[in-house]
């Protein structure tokens, strides 16, 4: 096919379809978009080219990014594993010491990089302190080196990938996060077998390994993760401009806004539905950071020993893996994402009820299944949710810190409400968690119904306009962004 045919003769597109394979406009209105003044024309690609090529980006993109959150979550979650490895005893955790460690790694999170390395350097040296405070200290350190991971990464697929295409791939990297369970139960079994080796316990030697493998992903992803789709040398010229077109025209028929104004902090800021999916978010992360920090010693309550209650860890963690990548799949096909958030949510409550109540071992640990599952499934649709209902880089980039910070939320109630002296059954912590999830289920159908309710509205003045000869400039549309009449927030 010639150059020619390639580039056809541009024509203005105002409402486009930005699903797979939808053909996608060229640039007509002098609008400079995501370096899209420096690409040539977006080319016309076929269903099977453009096919290729997202699978092109995502073999380069997402295996790199899922295994630093995997890395990342193995050395949030690897407490747990320590705990049952002397760590308590040793440092002399008593009262509530070992709640107050986990609520130091929840940060606020709007930088959109990480120091992979650094925080990898501090795991390590988590196997070297002697006292509580030490332990503290570091602890704290971590939580800095870890703080823009979580945005930065969700801002950066947002870049990339369009709207209906988000969720899989946020279900992939946190897929990492959620083996990171399972890896971590398994790793905390092997390298248990070297506690007194070097005059160290297996807590200490948790923390030493577990930080030397983030090292060396640390070094790796600074070689190879891409960072903008119009800088990717990985791409051709021609598929860089198909990318950037399509992420153009993904969240506003007339072209995003990419230019920073002070307005688009404001906008985020003072727009209800950021603060009101950032509540259902802590909802979710509430579930997932009790079993991510607690989950061996729950098991291990079971009566199970210390080497089992690490190794019953690893099947709750793969299931959850599965049910993931499900869903994820699964929400981008039907173009939803409620309906996975609140199933998520009844699934962990299910199961955190059954691990309140006086049921026996088999069901408890069943309940587990439930809480991870649901967990860990709804949380790529939360987070899904927000970049797709927020039109403009700067908006969406604030509105996924918000989102992100109300989630830490989580990890600072669950360190808090699991306390030593309620081992066992726990109730205080379960009770918790079930009071934040019963607030998730109330909040997602209040937000889907409002979110309906103003497409309702935006398509009966989209008619009217129409009727009475109303036209809207696309300078209006675009700055009006995610409240411009023909935007659609995704239900």
């Amino acid at each position: 096919m010639s150059v020619k045919d390639r580039y056809p003769a541009t024509s203005e597109k105002i409402q486009v379809d930005t699903s797979e394979g939808a053909e996608v406009p060229t640039r007509t209105d002098g609008l400079a978009y995501g370096g899209d003044d420096k690409l040539p024309p977006s080319p016309e690609l076929t269903s099977g080219e453009e096919r290729m090529l997202w699978r092109k980006i995502d073999v380069r993109f997402m295996p790199i990014v899922t295994m630093l959150y995997l890395v990342s979550f193995l050395d949030r979650g690897n407490i747990g594993n320590a705990k049952l490895e002397g760590l308590v005893t040793q440092l002399d955790l008593t009262g509530n010491r070992y709640n107050c460690i986990d609520p130091l790694l929840c940060r606020f999170q709007c930088v959109p990089d990480s120091c992979k390395i650094v925080w990898g350097i501090i795991t390590t040296l988590m196997g070297f302190v002697k006292t509580y405070p030490q332990l503290v200290g570091v602890r704290v350190c971590l939580g800095v080196a870890e703080a823009g991971l979580g945005c930065g990464v969700f801002y950066t697929l947002s870049l990339w990938y369009p709207r209906f295409m988000l969720q899989t791939r946020i279900a992939m990297f946190w897929a990492g996060a959620t083996f990171a369970g399972a890896f971590s139960g398994l790793l905390a079994y092997g390298i248990s077998f070297m506690s007194g080796t070097g005059g160290l316990l297996g807590w200490s030697w948790i923390f030493i390994l577990e930080g030397l493998f983030t090292v060396v992903i640390g070094i790796i992803t600074f070689f190879v993760l891409p960072d903008l789709p119009d800088t990717a040398e990985f791409l051709t010229m021609e598929e860089r401009a198909f990318v950037v077109h399509k992420k153009k025209y993904d969240n506003s028929s007339v072209g995003e806004e990419e230019h920073f104004e002070w307005r688009h902090v404001k906008e985020a800021l003072l727009d209800w539905q950021v603060w009101a999916l950032s509540m259902i978010n802590a909802t979710v992360t509430t579930p997932i950071y009790g079993i991510a920090f607690f989950l061996p010693s729950i098991i291990n309550g079971f009566g199970f020993n210390t080497a089992i209650s690490q190794l019953l860890t690893v099947p709750v963690y793969l299931v959850a893996v599965i049910v993931v990548m499900i869903w994820g799949v699964w929400s981008d096909h039907v173009q939803m994402r409620v309906p996975f958030v609140f199933a998520g949510l009844a699934l962990s409550a299910i199961g955190y009820g059954i691990n309140l109540s006086n049921a026996g071992t088999g069901p408890k640990y069943f309940g587990t299944f439930l809480v991870a599952i649901g967990g860990y499934a709804s949380f790529p649709a939360v987070n899904a949710w927000v970049p797709n209902n927020t039109s403009g880089h700067y908006k969406r980039a604030v509105a996924l810190g918000v989102l992100v910070t109300f989630g830490n939320f989580g990890g600072i109630i669950s360190g808090i409400v699991y306390r030593l002296q309620d081992s066992p059954r726990y109730v205080l912590g379960h009770g918790m968690e079930l009071l934040f999830i019963g607030i998730g289920l109330i909040l997602t159908p209040i937000v889907t119904f409002t979110y309906w309710r103003i497409n309702k509205k935006r398509e009966v003045l989209m008619r009217e306009a129409s009727e009475k000869g109303v036209k809207y400039s696309p300078e209006e549309l675009r700055r009006l962004g995610d409240r411009a009449p023909d935007f659609r927030y995704t239900l």
